[in-house]
């Protein structure tokens, strides 16, 4: 797309702190890190979210997700990674390119995800799953 931000960084027009490439993504450091080491896995060919994305990429995305995740525990001695993935302005996607976030993390670094969920009944739970396995 001639007006997508992270097309034009996963294309290289863009300048980005770039920390791998290949053929069908390019991961950056974000530019307003959650924690240093804050990569953005962006795929080269434009998918507003997932479910745009072709399964196969998909799979590759995450594979390298965990490729990175493991670099950053390894080069920033990170105790933990958080691999994140939004879609839709409801879920918290900000630009409608599809991207993972790979943040290492460590304890008391004070990044906040909200963690508080909602009470449900058992009859609650069992009608969300029974809607779910419908719809699969």
């Amino acid at each position: 797309m001639d007006n997508c931000i992270f097309c034009k960084i996963a294309m290289g027009e863009i300048p980005s702190n770039t920390v791998y490439e290949d053929n069908d993504f390019r991961v950056i450091l974000d530019i307003a890190p959650a924690n240093p080491g804050h990569c953005l896995i962006l795929p080269k060919n434009h998918a507003a979210d997932i479910f745009e994305m072709d399964e196969e990429l998909v799979a590759k995305a995450h594979c390298l997700a965990k490729k990175i995740a493991t670099a950053l525990k390894s080069a920033l001695k990170a105790e933990g990674v958080n691999i994140l993935q939004n879609n839709g302005a409801a879920a918290g996607q900000s630009v409608s390119h599809y991207h993972i976030h790979v943040i290492p993390r460590n304890t008391g670094d004070n990044v906040t995800l909200n963690k508080e969920g909602n009470s449900m009944s058992s009859e609650e739970f069992g009608a969300i799953a029974d809607k779910i396995k419908a719809a699969l």
